[in-house]
């Protein structure tokens, strides 16, 4: 897989996106789900916002679905490239393994998308933990058990997200459950590259 070298600037918010080769299944059970966020932690070094120390990486908001995923993730350095490229790799040699499968897990380089305003961050966590309502797996954004979205809601204590920029923003947990609760339109928002076909 060759490296992007995407020039992901320290404190700004970025969108991370990629799925299945082909379209195909990436996450075939909890186990692999759960390896996929382990590997967050261990790979892009997270710490909460605004960190005293300059290096790694915060995860904003999280949705890993069947056959693709969406990160939000704000860096603190220059590394995040080859960060995300480690992760994957590692990702796809554990399941090929376990799964006795070979050649690529995920169709090509993960895809970036630069969050210009908070405006827009707001609408992209909200679009991103409104996919499995979606995607028809879940009645509720709450309900899907792989996304940020019972951290933001308080309803979870994980550590993996630091929900609290994308909080402060729109005014706290009670107004962005309104938020979340009002239909996302990603295209009318300029959200377009949130939309992976299944």
């Amino acid at each position: 897989m060759p490296r992007r070298t995407y020039p992901f600037l320290p404190g700004g918010a970025y969108h991370l996106t990629n799925r299945g080769h082909n379209r195909q299944t990436i996450f075939r059970n909890d186990s692999d789900y759960r390896t996929l966020l382990q590997g967050l932690r261990t790979y892009l070094g997270l710490v909460p916002a605004h960190p005293t120390q300059a290096s790694g990486a915060t995860l904003l908001a999280y949705c890993l679905m069947p056959n693709h995923f969406h990160l939000i993730v704000q860096p603190h350095d220059e590394s995040l490239s080859g960060r995300m490229q480690r992760l994957l790799i590692s990702f796809a040699k554990t399941l090929n393994a376990k799964y006795g499968r070979v050649g690529s897990l995920f169709q090509g380089q993960f895809q970036v998308g630069r969050v210009e305003a908070d405006e827009q961050l707001i609408q992209l966590s909200t679009c991103v933990h409104r996919n499995p309502v979606e995607a028809a797996l879940v009645r509720r954004p709450s309900d899907w058990e792989y996304s940020s979205c019972r951290e933001y809601f308080g309803a979870w204590p994980g550590t993996l997200p630091d929900a609290g920029l994308v909080l402060d923003l729109c005014g706290g947990r009670r107004a962005y459950r309104r938020l979340l609760d009002a239909k996302a339109e990603p295209a009318a928002a300029g959200l377009e590259h949130l939309v992976l076909e299944e």
